[in-house]
């Protein structure tokens, strides 16, 4: 069949709707899936808020019953549920019907392997793709069955195993779901968990329409309200997710939004304080605080190129005990090597339970040390051409291609990139001086403009 071979990327399929990704296009894909993976028992489906989610995933389930394989349906869950869905009770795969932190007129599906291996463009996708474009699959002679499966309070039992509830102290949060199902997940987390938290509602009400602009909290103009509301309320602290809920960010309690990277050296000490000298990964884009809280805290450092199938393919190949994105993914090998948006938020709450302690205490030391960028985004023509002429100029630095083109010096360092999911290169920049990174900021981004 004819189909926009763009909406194949490098680790979930994603497009516009209808024009590139529509019901035709998701029958397809629940066909080619069952013909790839041949699937020896059922697949588990859920879906986003989007206005379309629910339309894509009926198609979506029908192209897999008309392969003759049976379906669990899930219905409304977030992105790292099914991760758990898949892995808790043992299906031979998975689909989530989401386009994640996009625009609302965006769609797509991330698919998973059973054991909740996640599929890259490289191990699955551009397969997927070649069946859907051959077009030559026929139903099968026999249906598979469709069966509901209701996984929140499972979901969220899981989830409170990770912590010790009967230690976590009063706080007063706020939660901002960005219009995603964050907000019911979490509080249905408290209530079951009985955990003695005052939730301070923000976007908590699923919206597809996302009236409030793109739902991702990495972007800064998305998270005034969230800060202004944390201090407004004087709350102990905020946490915010992007729409489909994988990625978690949190604000201090003077409002301060706190970068993922610096909150993740908290993440990594507690993880490696319980789980000594194993393997954490990392990605390119900022680095050093990461590699000096895995080494102080006698782990292994391994790094990985960005995006979540990569990395959860890099911590198998490892068996590392954990992973953190500074674009706010958190992975554990003890959930099956995928990230979750939820551990995060109760491991912060049972930190700071147990130290008694304030969340921006928790990062000031490491933000004096290393400043950063912020991702900057910068449309290009020739993506290849511009990488290359960075790497001439900045040929004195230590240039690694892992992915896109990372230059490092004693006192400053950048990763430029281009994007998995959308069309743009990347920077990112980290220096030992505030001043020494605004000035190396504004050149690099100069030179990528041209």
């Amino acid at each position: 069949m004819q189909v926009d071979p763009s909406i194949f990327r490098g680790y979930d399929i994603r497009g516009i709707y209808p024009s590139s990704i529509n019901e035709k296009v998701a029958y397809a894909i629940g066909q080619a899936y069952v013909e790839l993976i041949k699937p020896e028992g059922e697949i588990l489906v859920g879906r986003d808020v989007r206005l379309h989610s629910n339309d894509l995933a009926e198609s979506l389930i029908k192209g897999i019953t008309d392969s003759g394989v049976d379906v669990l349906d899930s219905g409304l869950i977030s992105t790292d549920m099914l991760y758990f869905g898949v892995g808790n009770y043992k299906t031979a795969g998975g689909i989530q019907v989401t386009a994640s932190h996009n625009p609302p007129e965006w769609h797509g599906f991330k698919m998973v392997k059973a054991d909740s291996v996640a599929m890259t463009f490289e191990s699955g996708i551009e397969d997927v793709k070649k069946l859907v474009e051959k077009g030559c699959l026929k139903k099968s002679e026999k249906d598979g069955n469709r069966h509901k499966l209701e996984i929140w309070d499972e979901y969220s039992k899981y989830i409170l195993g990770w912590i010790k509830p009967e230690i976590i102290k009063p706080f007063k949060v706020v939660v901002n779901a960005n219009f995603g199902l964050a907000g019911q997940i979490f509080k249905r987390i408290v209530d079951i968990g009985n955990l003695p938290i005052e939730i301070v509602p923000l976007n908590t009400e699923p919206d597809g329409t996302f009236p409030k602009g793109r739902p991702d909290p990495f972007v800064p103009e998305n998270r005034v309200e969230f800060v202004k509301l944390v201090k407004d309320s004087s709350s102990d602290f905020g946490i915010a997710w992007d729409a489909d809920a994988d990625r978690v960010f949190f604000c201090d309690e003077k409002g301060a939004f706190v970068e993922p990277y610096y909150l993740n050296t908290v993440l990594i000490k507690s993880m490696l304080k319980k789980y000594p000298g194993e393997k954490v990964i990392y990605d390119p884009r900022y680095t050093w605080a990461l590699i000096d809280a895995i080494k102080e805290s006698g782990g292994q450092p391994v790094i990985s190129k960005v995006g979540h199938s990569y990395i959860k393919e890099k911590m198998r190949a490892e068996n590392a005990l954990f992973a953190a994105e500074s674009s706010g993914h958190t992975y554990y090998r003890d959930y099956w090597y995928a990230d979750c948006g939820m551990i995060p938020a109760m491991q912060i709450m049972e930190y700071l339970s147990v130290h008694n302690e304030k969340l921006s205490n928790l990062v000031r030391e490491v933000m004096s040390k290393y400043y950063i960028s912020g991702e900057i985004n910068s449309k290009v023509s020739d993506v290849k051409a511009v990488l290359q002429k960075i790497k001439s100029k900045y040929s004195d630095g230590e240039i690694s291609e892992l992915d896109g083109v990372s230059v490092e010096y004693d006192d400053f360092r950048f990763t430029v990139r281009p994007s998995n999911t959308e069309p743009l290169l990347r920077l990112t920049l980290e220096a030992k001086s505030k001043e020494l990174m605004e000035q190396k900021r504004d050149e690099v981004l100069a030179f990528i403009k041209g």
